[in-house]
């Protein structure tokens, strides 16, 4: 049975439990004593009798040789082979071997396998870690396999596994940090969207930084050996804090626990039968204890479990300046109470600013809000005029017609029509009446300038008296590597240059964050040189923490930071983050070809934001520890429209 149920994790894969088994040519039976009695969700069992050697088969030509898998098809219905088995590739196989006989066997078995498995409709199969040093057969042969798979999904056992020291010889290198046996496994397989991890989870753990490149990766069960369970107090079985939080982040994302081994824990001898009468399941406490970590889990809040959706959804940016925003992308960014928050105090500090205490009462402040939209920043406005007891000016710049209709009839319904003049127009081509006090504008994108500020404003600004204030002031982007093997075989899977040359906006999850964030482009307003260029280029250079082991870069997650005014920020940087503010996601820039990085070698990165007559567009490359495609959305249809 499921786990538990917390709010928002009810449909999450993670709420199900397996249990290893040996192999059974008795399926019923037992499902019947690991599910029925023991309460787990599903085997992780043999498929093949283990002593099955295709080499040692007697028979002539003309005899067909019945394989000796775990009972007929017939046994079970293809819901309870679906939902309660997932299969297990023969331990045994070595398909790198120096021995012809055994490697041959060996990949013949591994086909006969996950052929059983396709045939029972089995939803996933385990496949076995593989043996030594080099793997290139074994990923071969799973790569054929792969390229005809239909919905079966096939795991790759690798062991959790980082030392911190180099001490081992060349011949147990790979040994030394188990993701590179997986990554040199999944970089031989052109069809690694469809492969994914199993971790066996050991009693030590390695560093933080080490665990955290695996939640970038396509985990999708972290099996626990009953000998990494510690004893607590009453004799119970329990993990260590270390291995609690790493469950937690597995739960997170969506991974399965499976557990693994036999009883250790001598706790309920005077128990071992339920009170039905029936013989309790020697492993019931180390499911009850991971049901246990699962249940104290905290709820997701209302915001997130509404998110849940977007979670590593590839989407195209916002357009404002060519595309008309819909009414409903405007009820979403105007329920993001925080942000207003923000923009009024920023609006109030710089009132205040504007006019001393003795002239509030004779001083009229003009404000101009450019990108009015529905009305948000009108309101923020002047509830920071109110505040402040400060007359204000408001004029209202929206260039989309259907918003305009909106606003006529905000101002009319809120009494606004001494205080709030509204200009159905595109600010960059709008002649002011007279020259404002403050700017207003939001027009930010999740990358700061990505959404064309800067030249929307570089226009504007021609509105604002020369000691005039802008709102925002300033603003920064930032870039980060990241491992997200998701988002990158989403973007693969598209089959074109054009999906690599494409920035999405996207609900990051499944992401292992590789080095801080660095700064990238700075803008800040008002800007009145007589030629303003906005045209920048960035060089950048990311370490990977020491103890971190070696990562995949499949791109580079993007945020901004900005100052609406003074000590009044307003952001998604991640150290810097506006706390419960939903109105951006991170944006990514995905690379075309993966870039493995080490701790002990620089990454560097550049950036360019370029500007034409007509549009402005990202480039970006690698340069090192190797060079990358240069990676150019000029041609797009973004930010387009100047």
């Amino acid at each position: 049975m499921p786990l538990g149920e917390r709010g928002g994790w009810e449909s999450s894969e993670s709420m199900y439990c397996g249990v290893e088994t040996d192999f059974s040519d008795d399926v019923p039976s037992l499902l019947s004593f690991h599910i029925s009695t023991g309460g787990f969700d599903y085997v992780l069992a043999p498929l093949m009798n283990p002593s099955y050697r295709p080499s040692s088969v007697e028979g002539n030509g003309s005899e067909t040789q019945v394989l000796p898998v775990s009972g007929s098809d017939l046994v079970l219905a293809p819901s309870q082979w679906s939902s309660h088995v997932v299969g297990k590739v023969s331990s045994w196989i070595d398909l790198d071997s120096e021995d012809e006989v055994l490697r041959m066997d060996s990949e013949a078995t591994l086909k006969q396998d996950i052929a059983w498995a396709t045939h029972l409709s089995l939803q996933a199969c385990l496949l076995p870690t593989p043996k030594g040093t080099s793997c290139a057969n074994y990923a071969r042969c799973v790569n054929q396999i792969l390229q005809g798979l239909g919905n079966l999904q096939l795991w790759l056992r690798v062991p959790l596994v980082k030392s911190d020291g180099d001490s081992m010889d060349a011949t147990t290198e790979v040994l030394n940090d188990s993701w590179e046996l997986w990554n040199s496994f999944r970089l031989l397989c052109e069809h690694d969207s469809k492969l994914s991890v199993a971790l066996d989870v050991m009693s030590n753990l390695p560093s933080e930084s080490s665990l955290g490149r695996w939640m970038g990766e396509s985990v999708r069960a972290a099996i626990i050996s009953t000998d990494s369970f510690l004893t607590n107090a009453r004799g119970y079985p329990c993990l260590s804090k270390r291995h609690q939080k790493l469950i937690a982040g597995f739960f997170d994302h969506a991974v399965q626990v499976v557990v693994s081994g036999k009883l250790v824990h001598n706790l309920q001898r005077a128990s071992d039968s339920n009170a039905e009468g029936t013989q309790r399941h020697p492993l019931r406490s180390y499911l009850d204890y991971v049901a246990y970590l699962f249940q104290k889990m905290e709820p997701l809040p209302e915001q997130e479990r509404i998110e849940l959706g977007y979670r590593d959804f590839l989407q195209a940016p916002l357009q404002p300046l060519m595309d008309n925003l819909e009414a409903q992308t405007y009820e979403t960014f105007e329920r993001d109470s925080i942000k207003y928050i923000q923009y009024q105090r920023a609006v109030a500090k710089a009132l205040v600013d504007r006019v001393p205490d003795e002239k509030a009462s004779e001083l009229t402040t003009v404000l101009m809000v450019v990108g009015a939209g529905r009305g948000p920043l009108v309101r923020a406005s002047l509830q920071a005029a109110e505040e402040t007891d400060r007359k204000l000016k408001v004029y209202a710049v929206e260039k989309n017609p259907n918003a305009v209709v909106t606003l006529h009839n905000l101002v009319k319904m809120e009494g606004w029509e001494g205080m709030v003049t509204i200009i159905s127009c595109d600010m960059r081509f709008w002649t002011a009446p007279e020259k404002a006090d403050i700017l207003v504008s939001e027009l930010l994108g999740s990358f700061g300038d990505n959404e064309l500020s800067p030249e929307c404003l570089d226009g504007a600004q021609r509105f604002l008296k020369p000691d005039g204030i802008s709102i925002p002031s300033s603003y920064t982007s930032f870039i980060q590597p990241v491992t997200a093997s998701k988002l990158y075989n989403d973007v693969k899977a598209h089959k074109d240059l054009a999906h690599f040359e494409t920035p999405y906006v996207v609900k990051l999850h499944s992401v292992a964050r590789l080095a801080p964030s660095q700064p990238v482009f700075t803008f800040a307003h008002p800007n009145f040189s007589t030629k303003a260029n906005n045209q920048r280029y960035k060089k950048l250079r990311f370490n990977l923490p020491s103890d971190a082991g070696s990562a995949l870069v499949h791109g580079f997650a993007g945020y901004f930071d900005s100052v609406l005014y003074k000590d009044v920020h307003l952001g998604i940087e991640p150290t810097t983050e506006t706390p419960n503010m939903f109105s951006w996601f991170p944006i990514f820039f995905p690379l075309r070809k993966p870039v493995e990085v080490h701790p002990n070698s620089p990454f560097e990165v550049h950036f360019w934001r370029c500007c034409g007559s007509t549009k402005v567009w990202y480039e970006w490359s690698v340069s090192s520890p190797a060079p990358s495609p240069m990676h150019n959305t000029n041609g797009r249809s973004h930010w387009v429209g100047l």
